[in-house]
């Protein structure tokens, strides 16, 4: 399927790499211009080279830290500045913080809520106005399969990520008679970088790190991020105009949860 979002502005927060990075680049190269946010102006350069390289997109960078609630007003105004309107709102910020839940500080809670679900709470709160009154809007939230299935020691990430659940079929439901689709991608086991820092920290090499990964996946391997990238065009595009209030498992089939 040719997938178009000729003309689209969309705003991709954690936009620096990973499935931030490859979201970018299938956007660009459907034709939708990006406004890249991340905390690191030297990676976000980086970034800004890799996904206008090969198309006519527009992009632009901002260096904001999403975990507060200065940094998400930052974020959406130089996005705006920079874009014109925000079409596509797509809230990927986040890192994966677990631990054995009696290890888990209040500092470490507050951090985990601020970065994942406050700032997908304010930044969509700022996108809805303008998708309201134009009568089109699309709203994704990257979270992951644990949002559903959680598994020990997964907090507070899966809490975090199963409230950000609920605010996708909220936000759904309000703006459904506005045209403004909202959904959610839950991501499985997903090649990296982290797990690239990982394999390097180890000294295992990343092949062998992957294959072990992936011994209790269904498809039998790991995911890539052009993969994610892909359903992300798809729902972000006039060909997914009656799907909304979902969460889709993009995780080869691991997840016990459908």
């Amino acid at each position: 399927m040719q997938l178009s979002m000729t003309g689209r502005n969309a705003l991709i927060t954690g936009g620096s790499l990973g499935i931030g990075r490859a979201i970018a680049k299938r956007f660009a190269g459907a034709g939708a211009n990006v406004a890249l946010v991340a905390r690191r102006q030297h990676i976000l350069d980086e970034a800004r080279a890799d996904v206008a390289a090969g198309s006519n997109a527009k992009v632009v960078t901002v260096a904001a830290d999403v975990g507060s609630a200065d940094g998400c007003r930052t974020a959406f105004a130089a996005a705006e500045a920079g874009l014109g309107q925000i079409d596509v709102l797509i809230n990927n910020a986040g890192t994966s913080q677990r631990g054995a839940f009696e290890s888990l500080s209040d500092e470490l809670w507050q951090h985990d809520i601020d970065l994942k679900l406050l700032a997908a709470i304010r930044l969509s709160r700022a996108a809805f106005a303008g998708m309201k009154q134009r009568r089109w809007g699309r709203i994704i939230n990257v979270l992951n399969t644990g949002a559903k299935a959680p598994r020990p020691a997964s907090a507070p990430t899966s809490v975090t990520r199963a409230a950000g659940m609920a605010l996708t079929k909220v936000l759904a439901s309000e703006g459904a008679a506005h045209g403004i689709l909202v959904n959610a991608m839950l991501v499985g086991l997903i090649e990296s970088d982290q797990w690239v820092r990982r394999a390097q920290a180890t000294g295992v090499p990343l092949r062998d790190v992957l294959a072990n990964m992936a011994k209790d996946i269904p498809l039998g391997r790991v995911g890539t991020a052009q993969e994610f990238a892909n359903l992300a065009c798809f729902l972000a595009s006039d060909a997914a105009s009656y799907i909304t209030g979902t969460a889709i498992n993009v995780d080869g089939g691991r997840s016990p949860v459908p």
